[in-house]
């Protein structure tokens, strides 16, 4: 069997050391363009994790790693001077060219060839290998070559970043972060051997710019950033090795190989350095390669599928995660502004891996700082309550936590009418401890309505309806009930979801929207409103909000998400406009906010009104950034006080990038851009995840959809799971005649959550930090 390696990386030598020892008579051999002892950076980084792999895999690999590494256990977050730690993290720094030497090393040990100063052009010339691994980095000539059979896809993002070295010794791997008046800079900073330490310099490419920095000009940038960062290197000068400004490129394939060639390493796909090491990466896929070739021999379709089997998902789920730590700093200036203990626990918790939870079984310490600092902000007495169970006002309505019932379309009603379903709908969860629910659209006419089992608040039957939910709630939670209200414009007419999805009705209503434009090839052309047809819809929305007090809701939130009437406005692949109301998203803003002003107007002063907005389309050429900001401040300007934010849904033919919380950055957006208290959603699970979005301030509240509909507890359960209020459960709110139950919840979550810590305290891999071992005077005599 013959293997050539184009590529002397670690993920390329340490394939091919795994390989050789289990095939020896394997015939491997490594071209490398670089001379044996040239290195281009300085550190990589490993965790416990990646070490016990190595472990396991080539104890000598292992040995002679371990042996040269710089181990720390903690992290520092440091900004403008003020720095706070968070220990239990357990990483090494290797100096990269000391790790290419041990690798080359174990490959000359077990009788793999390595060639260098050998550029390879021409893959032809090895026509006679079995397999060819393409290793050779971020601009594989050999990937380049065959993209289009790779499908090959390269993004490279917006930041800056740059690549140095310094003398200056570090005890903690250490984000410093200083603000300067052209913006932020951050350093990843850690310490890889003795005397030698990485330090790798990001920041916008707007702060670039403004700074005035050169691509490769590494003097200049010597003296800019060593002035920059004068404070975190105390003297230590800055050392450079090709340290030229770069922009990451994000690269994925839709095949990991092509015939005989088989990508590895960050040929194959990048993670950024934020969240890793690329080597690391590289490695573990190394191995993974070398599974398969052992397994599968000769047989390259085997090997090649085993070895994406092995790894594709794993790696798809770091790049993932990845790309989310790369946008949080892109977003540094956003992000800056948070009380200190905030910033530094959304540093930590940028890419949603880790989470509250996670960081205080690494370090208690850490997030009692982060919930203190929380809680003195929240007007809270206990500075250790959940924080999402502190209170939050919005006017003169005080919700008990920031636990919200996300809308969601029951299909239940009768002309209009609710009934027991929804007494039951919602009275459950508000009973269940839901600080604030919000209904699902209601219609403010018959025409408003999505399907005829939507409920309506048009008439004064439909109000005692209402009423009746409202009283329920009042009187036996301390939950607080909001209605959303709207029209479903285009999206209109359709049939229960059970019997088709966006299937029109057989007896459809009549359908108007911003334009003719129909949301898919089943449904009917909307008709494009005319300014008449503003008139009384507006006039119907200002009925709905007066009907909507005498009901006795706490709030409304007005619909204008989703791709319904008010959202065909907002987004440009809905409104194709010539008048005063398409075009710019001033223009396009006007009906919306017409109608949202007036219902404020007519509205309850002393109660509190929320919009819901769609922050993305999830589709090209749709709604902007820039858009979503103008909307948010318009709606704010108006009187909103607090802005739902959701996303998608607008056309038929989108594609969102779902997952965990995953839209989070868009109310983190809308939130800390034009300062505005937000709703989030979006596939939020527990309370865990809960806590770490309110404490990151991605979000004042949080909003639960689909989690709720088979768990109207879920609120009570949570507040067990956190003991939240052990010592005074009288003042949780429970109905008296479900009280009895807290003395068996309260001590069974308690021990639930403690088994689960310690399994995930078990499973946590173990440290390979080097013990030093102290001897007395008297034990040497011996």
């Amino acid at each position: 069997m013959k293997i050539t390696v184009v590529g002397g990386g670690p993920g390329g030598l340490y394939f091919s050391i795994l390989t050789k020892k289990a095939i020896p008579d394997c015939d491997i051999t490594v071209y490398e363009r670089n001379k044996a002892d040239d290195a281009f950076g300085f550190g990589v980084v490993f965790s416990d994790e990646t070490l016990s792999e190595f472990l396991t895999r080539d104890p000598k690999s292992y040995d002679l790693i371990r042996n040269r590494f710089a181990y720390w256990d903690e992290l520092d977050v440091a900004r403008n001077g003020e720095k706070v730690r968070i220990t239990g993290n357990g990483f090494c720094g290797c100096s990269r060219k000391t790790l290419l030497q041990l690798l080359q090393q174990r490959c000359l040990e077990e009788g793999v060839n390595l060639k260098f100063e050998a550029n390879v052009d021409d893959i032809s010339q090895f026509k006679d290998s079995d397999i060819i691994v393409a290793a050779d980095g971020i601009n594989s000539a050999i990937r380049e070559q065959f993209a289009s059979d790779f499908g090959t896809n390269i993004e490279l993002q917006s930041n800056r970043f740059v690549w140095m070295g310094s003398t200056k010794p570090l005890d903690a791997f250490t984000y410093f972060f200083r603000e300067t008046p052209q913006g932020t800079f951050v350093a990843h900073t850690y310490q890889y051997e003795e005397g030698m330490s990485t330090w790798i310099f990001e920041t916008t490419d707007e702060t670039w710019n403004k700074a005035g920095f050169s691509v490769t000009d590494e003097q200049d940038t010597i003296n800019k950033i060593s002035e920059i960062f004068k404070e975190e290197l105390d003297g230590h000068p800055l050392i450079t090795n090709r340290s030229h400004w770069r922009q990451f490129p994000v690269i994925t394939n839709k095949k990991w190989s092509a015939g005989n060639i088989v990508l590895l390493g960050d040929s194959k796909a990048t993670a950024h350095y934020s969240i890793g090491s690329g080597t690391k990466l590289a490695m573990e896929c190394a191995i993974a390669l070398a599974d398969s070739v052992i397994k599968h021999k000769t047989d390259t379709r085997a090997v090649f599928e085993n070895y994406e089997k092995l790894r594709r998902n794993r790696v798809e789920v770091i790049q993932h995660a990845a790309n989310v730590s790369l946008e949080w700093f892109q977003n540094m200036d956003r992000h800056i502004q948070h009380d200190f203990m905030q910033f530094a626990f959304s540093v930590m918790t940028r890419a949603k891996k880790v989470t509250f939870e996670n960081l205080a079984l690494r370090d208690p310490s850490f997030p009692k700082k982060v919930l203190a600092e929380f809680n003195t902000n929240a007007g809270s007495e206990n500075l250790q309550t959940s924080p999402a169970f502190t209170s939050y006002k919005l006017r003169n309505v005080k919700l008990e936590n920031r636990i919200v019932m996300s809308p969601m379309e029951q299909y239940s009603a009768v002309d209009g009418l609710v009934n027991d379903w929804h007494l039951m709908h919602y009275g459950s969860r508000a009973v269940g401890g839901i600080g604030l629910i919000l209904t699902e659209a209601t219609a403010i006419s018959p025409t408003g309505r999505i399907t005829p089992g939507c409920p309506g608040i048009w008439n004064n039957e439909q109000v005692e309806a209402w009423e009746r939910v409202t009283d329920f709630i009042h009187l036996n939670s301390a939950a607080k009930i909001g209605i959303q209200i709207g029209h479903s414009g285009r999206k209109g007419a359709v049939k229960f979801p059970w019997e088709g999805n966006n299937e029109p009705l057989d007896n459809a209503w009549g359908l108007m929207s911003a334009s003719p434009i129909p949301f898919n090839n089943k449904m009917a052309v909307p008709v494009e409103m005319t300014q008449e047809d503003m008139d009384i819809i507006t006039s119907e929305f200002v009925t709905a909000a007066q009907n909507a007090d005498k009901a006795g809701f706490d709030m409304i939130e007005l619909q204008a998400h989703h791709g319904f009437l008010l959202a065909s406005f907002l987004s440009p692949l809905t409104n194709t406009r010539t008048d005063e109301f398409g075009g710019s998203i001033e223009n396009r803003l006007k009906f919306p906010v017409r109608v949202f002003k007036e219902m404020r107007a007519t509205f309850n002063s002393d109660k509190p009104m929320s919009v819901r907005i769609s922050a993305c389309d999830w589709a090209e050429n749709g709604i902007t950034e820039a858009d979503v900001i103008a909307i948010s401040k318009a709606f704010k300007d108006a009187g909103a006080d607090i802005i739902n934010v959701s996303t998608g849904l607008t056309v038929a033919n989108q594609k969102p990038v779902v997952g965990r919380m995953w839209q989070t950055p868009f109310s983190d957006l809308v939130r800390n851009t034009v300062h505005v208290p937000t709703i989030t959603a979006g596939y939020i699970q527990d309370i865990d995840q809960i806590n770490t979005i309110l404490l990151n301030g991605r979000a004042d509240l949080v909003a639960l959809g689909k989690t709720l509909l088979l768990d109207p507890s879920f609120v009570r359960n949570a507040q067990a799971y956190e003991q939240h209020k052990a010592d005074n459960l009288e003042g949780l709110g429970i109905p008296k005649p479900y009280s009895f139950a807290t003395s068996h919840l309260y001590p069974y979550r308690e021990g639930e959550r403690k088994m689960l810590e310690g399994m995930k305290k078990a499973l946590k891999p173990l440290t390979h930090k080097k013990v030093i071992k102290h001897y007395s005077n008297e034990t040497l005599r011996r």
